[in-house]
């Protein structure tokens, strides 16, 4: 119970920002806008033979394998790239 209690008191002390709110309203009215895309092919499972043939999976980059744990990789369906959803409040921590 006491990792619980830590978890709930760290929250209720952290800064408060509705950066999650508003990114949350700005996503659903881009996909009101452009409707449902494509998951890019390297993001997607590659369970099945059939699935690796047609390129799931194919020139993922795992971030760990990169140095400072970022891979330079658009992760975005075609359609959105360069699109953004998430602006950092003034209490938001920078990273």
């Amino acid at each position: 119970m006491l990792p619980l209690t830590e978890a709930a008191l760290y929250l209720a002390l952290a800064p408060k920002s509705n950066s999650t709110l508003t990114s949350y309203g700005a996503a659903r009215e881009l996909i009101a806008q452009t409707g449902n895309e494509p998951v890019p092919l390297h993001l997607r499972n590659a369970v099945t033979g059939l699935m690796k043939s047609m390129g799931y999976g194919r020139d993922y980059k795992y971030a760990h394998d990169y140095e400072g744990g970022v891979a330079n990789q658009v992760h975005m369906p075609e359609k959105l790239k360069g699109r953004k959803v998430y602006k950092p409040g003034p209490r938001d921590k920078k990273t």
